[in-house]
């Protein structure tokens, strides 16, 4: 893909998540006090796909582990590791997405670092750098992955791990029209990209909507990628859209995944 034409989709897609954030929603919706208070208590619920939270046994203790919220802000996630005790960086393409944390972070008297970035240029963190990377859904806002797993893999220290949601690619296949109303009608083709494979109607009707470019990833980049970046996949959870997304396609399987990956200690 040419340069011209991806600066053109960040331009667009952070454009796009600033206006969500302005809107507030549903990924734009700052924590509570409450949840605040519990991740405090050592309970943080915080996810990477919509619905089922992420083990605690995944998170382990936060307390002082250095952590990187790949493209997950909103003020969600990353004040919650904060409160857990974590030392917080935030990188998001979106300025009104991390303006959400540091809002949390003043009103809940939490220290965080918002940077601002793509996941998939080269990170501007040095080798080794985090004991622990939380990577929400949001790799389907880049055009390839494989990337994201690699700059992932060199900033994370030696035994370090990766929490990473996605959607299973096949959530991309169907015509959205006809799957709301329980008609499964295959119209496209894996890996998908809303450019390559929208007729210029949809696109202007996903730019009248400002709804952010999405790319629908194979599992070989989703899941190969990783291990080809020298990460181990170690433990996987499924999981679905929950009420009012997709609900029709949450009867028949899960549209996410997610995965908790390892980078090998030194020998």
């Amino acid at each position: 893909m040419a340069g011209q034409e991806e600066d053109s989709i960040y331009q667009y897609n952070q454009a796009s998540w600033d206006t969500a954030a302005a809107a507030g929603q549903r990924w734009s919706q700052p924590v509570s006090p409450e949840e605040i208070q519990a991740a405090r208590d050592g309970k943080p619920r915080m996810v990477l796909t919509p619905e089922k939270p992420i083990p605690l046994t995944w998170l382990g203790d936060l307390k002082e582990r250095e952590v990187l919220m790949l493209a997950g802000s909103g003020g969600q996630q990353g004040p919650l590791v904060a409160a857990a005790g974590g030392k917080v960086t935030v990188l998001d393409l979106s300025a009104g997405q991390l303006k959400l944390d540091q809002e949390v972070a003043k009103r809940e008297g939490l220290q965080l670092t918002t940077v601002q970035g793509s996941m998939d240029a080269t990170l501007p963190f040095s080798d080794g750098a985090f004991d622990l990377i939380i990577h929400p859904c949001s790799n389907t806002f880049v055009p390839s992955v494989l990337p994201v797993w690699r700059e992932a893999a060199r900033v994370l220290k030696p035994g370090g791990e990766m929490l990473s949601g996605f959607l299973n690619p096949v959530y991309f296949l169907f015509d959205e029209a006809k799957l709301a109303k329980g008609e499964f009608e295959v119209c496209y083709r894996i890996p998908y990209s809303d450019l390559e494979q929208r007729t210029e109607a949809e696109l202007s009707e996903l730019r009248a909507k400002n709804e952010p470019f999405c790319f629908g990833h194979t599992l070989a980049d989703q899941l190969g990628g990783q291990t080809a970046a020298g990460l181990m996949i170690v433990d996987l959870y499924e999981d679905f859209w929950g009420p009012g997304d997709s609900e029709v396609l949450d009867r028949h399987l899960p549209s996410f995944l997610a995965t908790r990956s390892r980078k090998p200690p030194k020998s």
